[in-house]
């Protein structure tokens, strides 16, 4: 069959769907990952074919894109920051301003660094470890700690610090039940605590497309209504008595939730809290000084 044919489906099948430019980046990621095929090579030769016992694997992919599965999990994999991650459906998708929020705390730790032997980091509620692994790869001498309550998804990012080849320690605890001594020693303190904890309220549902309600985990997406701010309140508590003195605190926060976020960090007593907004200039961070 014709790769080219392949591509007409694939337009005839999802276009309404996703749109043109949409479906053209699904089939090449798919040829990518299927056949080693780039979309360059494709430009250059409309000729190249595949047999019949190589055609399933794409087939199988129109039909979960038809069903609106996210492509990262068809394919297994995506790229944050640079950095190729494996995926899956104990794992959150990693999400543009989530970079955006490794690239502050990365910015801020050359600003910040003194003591070039060690820098000891903390990402709270990991996921796939994208937010950890980056941290590791680009934050020289950094000794990062990773945790989640999902030994799943502890699973998938140790087979991607493996992947990018770095050293991250991983934990497996609720930060919501966690007892501080049993994280680390009691006298190791961070320089960074990072976190993008679960913050859409169910009554944002509305607003979240089915791809991902139907497909991403929703330990890692929501928190009930009457008490949006739980994750942040049991994280800043924790970082008020893992951090050194003047650490650095970070958050991906709920947009809608930015003032109030502010203000429960300011309440437990750190100081320098600021907003910091996204590339879409909505209140997506925030960064606070012990």
């Amino acid at each position: 069959m014709l790769l080219k044919d392949l591509e007409n489906i694939f337009h005839k099948e999802l276009d309404a769907i996703y749109g043109k430019e949409e479906v053209t980046s699904f089939f090449f990621l798919c040829t990518d990952a299927f056949y080693k095929i780039s979309r360059l090579q494709l430009a250059l030769d409309r000729d190249l074919t595949i047999t019949k016992s190589e055609q399933q694997p794409t087939f199988n992919a129109l039909e979960d894109l038809k069903n609106q599965k996210p492509i990262q999990y068809i394919l297994g994999e995506t790229e944050f920051y640079g950095l190729p991650f494996k995926v899956n459906e104990n794992t959150l998708i990693p999400r543009p301003e989530t970079e955006e929020l490794v690239a502050l705390v990365i910015e801020n730790s050359k600003k910040q660094k003194q003591n070039p032997n060690v820098y000891s980091i903390l990402d709270i509620g990991t996921g796939s470890g994208c937010i950890a692994i980056s941290l590791a790869r680009n934050i020289e001498n950094a000794q990062v700690y990773a945790m989640d309550v999902s030994a799943k998804a502890i699973e998938k990012a140790k087979e991607n610090a493996s992947l990018n080849k770095v050293v991250v320690a991983f934990i497996e605890a609720d930060v919501l039940k966690l007892r501080y001594t049993e994280l680390v020693s009691v006298s190791h303190k961070f320089d960074i605590i990072v976190s993008n904890p679960p913050y859409v309220r169910n009554l944002e549902k509305a607003e979240i497309q089915n791809n991902v309600l139907d497909n991403e985990p929703h330990l890692a997406l929501f928190v009930e209504d009457n008490n949006p701010l739980i994750f942040y309140k049991a994280i800043t508590e924790l970082a008020k008595e893992k951090l050194k003195e003047n650490g650095q605190l970070f958050f991906e926060i709920n947009e809608y939730l930015g003032e109030e976020t502010k203000a429960l960090v300011e309440s437990l007593g750190f100081k320098n809290v600021v907003l910091i907004k996204d590339m879409f200039g909505k209140d997506r961070m925030l960064k606070a000084n012990k």
